[in-house]
């Protein structure tokens, strides 16, 4: 490998020549996986044959690409600094499966520009002692989700369409139409106001996809219609279990959206990879239900929520106790509360079916009625605000798929809605800034209800 070198405005600038090397780990054993030195044989393998350059020496003088670096396993990241540290890394044969017989080398030459890469959450497994030396040589860069919805960037996309299809190189081109379909997907999944997605692995499945289909109609070019076609055939696994549970969750009637009840809505929730930051793979209809009943301790009532609850969802609870604590004031202590997130296998994580639990809440303790063909999200302050959420517009699409007719969403949620416009007509959208606007929207219409909004809306205000 060689170097180019030369002098741009007095500085002196280097370019790496010929090849650079992208390893992915799976199994963390890299001594002998091509890294630091490749598996070379065994105990029959003549000594000469087993001295097999590893990729940090092929990357002399060049660049050392490593994705999922963290899967390496703490010893190969201390050799690895040990390497990167003394330029020179005997090369060692020796086989996998043998304990013996190893052929090593004097100290070859590695001087290389390591460039790695990871996820935020597994940066806990990286070697402390090669990290430093990154954040103290190097740079550490936190790569974008997202991207500004500008015409230079949608043009950027409508280049990345055409590559994709060049790359395939068995799909046919897109209609302009289609094309733009694909930046209305990249602003979908973005699910942020002014937002164009930067998960082009996504997109570029999707472009695939809706080639293939374009391919089976023997269709000259891909049109609007084949990327709906390949939306339904490529969903996720995590969609199409969201579908099937809403499918059986009507069928059994977990959920209505029609009538009315009173101590029961219905939240909505996502299915997500599980992970903090993780990718929102689609909506889900979450119904919730709460009940009254004397307090079983002589000091005070308890509330009691179950279904699975993570740690920020338990806290989310407690939460909606205090406000509604504020609201009753003492006469709250003479009563359980129990809430129970339905048929929730799952599990359920996050703090955004705040104002779904208090709202079922408050209607068990008021015996006010609630719409069931209204479905709601949203994260609720202890001083009664209506924060904002995110997946609201996979939420949005499970309520429509639910059979839902009206929706509450966080008022700072409204321009992060993304909806194909035939689900536009679907759904009637109401923007809650407050508790007292989610129940102003949720409650039916009696002649109680006006005093009680406001009533929450004075506590709101005090």
């Amino acid at each position: 490998m060689k170097l180019k070198k030369e002098k741009v405005d007095n500085v002196e600038k280097i370019d790496y020549d010929d090849k650079v090397y992208n390893v992915t780990t799976e199994s963390g054993n890299v001594i002998v996986n091509e890294v630091l030195c490749k598996n070379s044989g065994g105990l029959g393998t003549p000594p000469h044959q087993r001295v097999m350059a590893g990729m940090i020496h092929k990357a002399n003088k060049g660049v050392l690409y490593v994705d999922e670096v963290a899967s390496l396993s703490p010893k190969s990241q201390q050799e690895l600094l040990v390497a990167m540290q003394e330029n020179e890394y005997a090369i060692t044969g020796q086989s996998e499966m043998s304990s013996g017989a190893m052929v090593r080398t004097a100290p070859v030459p590695c001087d290389f520009l390591l460039i790695a890469s990871g996820n935020l959450e597994d940066m806990k497994k990286m070697h402390p002692a090669i990290r430093s030396r990154i954040r103290g040589y190097g740079y550490e860069v936190y790569m974008n989700k997202y991207m500004e919805d500008t015409p230079k960037n949608r043009d950027k996309l409508r280049r990345f369409t055409a590559q994709e299809v060049e790359k395939d190189g068995g799909i046919p081109h897109f209609t302009k139409d289609a094309v733009e379909k694909i930046i209305f997907e990249a602003r979908r999944r973005a699910s942020r106001k002014n937002k164009l997605t930067l998960k082009l692995r996504d997109l570029g499945g999707l472009v695939r996809a809706a080639g293939d289909v374009a391919e089976e109609e023997n269709s000259e070019y891909v049109e609007p219609k084949h990327l709906e076609r390949a939306k339904e055939v490529s969903r996720s696994l995590e969609k199409q279990i969201s579908g099937k549970e809403i499918e059986r969750k009507k069928q059994y009637q977990v959920f209505k959206t029609e009538g009315q009840e009173t101590g029961k809505v219905n939240g909505l929730a996502v299915f997500s990879g599980g992970r903090e930051n993780e990718e929102i793979f689609g909506g889900i209809m979450l119904p919730i239900e709460a009940k009254i009943s004397p307090a079983q301790s002589k000091k005070e009532g308890e509330t009691i929520a179950t279904g699975k609850l993570g740690k920020i969802a338990e806290e989310a609870v407690k939460n909606v106790s205090a406000i509604v604590k504020k609201y009753k004031g003492t006469d709250i202590s003479n009563f359980d509360i129990h809430i129970q997130f339905l048929q929730t296998y799952e599990g359920v994580e996050g703090d955004s079916a705040s104002i779904s639990v208090a709202t079922a809440v408050i209607s068990a303790l008021e015996d006010a009625p609630v719409r069931q063909d209204t479905a709601m999200t949203g994260s609720l302050s202890v001083k009664g605000e209506v924060l904002p959420v995110g997946g609201v517009s996979e939420k949005i699409e499970a309520a429509i798929e639910s059979g839902a007719k009206r929706v509450v969403i966080p008022k700072a949620n409204l321009d992060d809605v993304v909806l194909e416009k035939e689900n536009e007509e679907k759904i009637e959208i109401f923007p809650a800034e407050d508790f007292s606007d989610v129940l102003k929207e949720v409650l039916v219409d009696t002649d109680e209800k006006n005093e009680l909004i406001e009533e929450v809306r004075e506590i709101i205000k005090s």
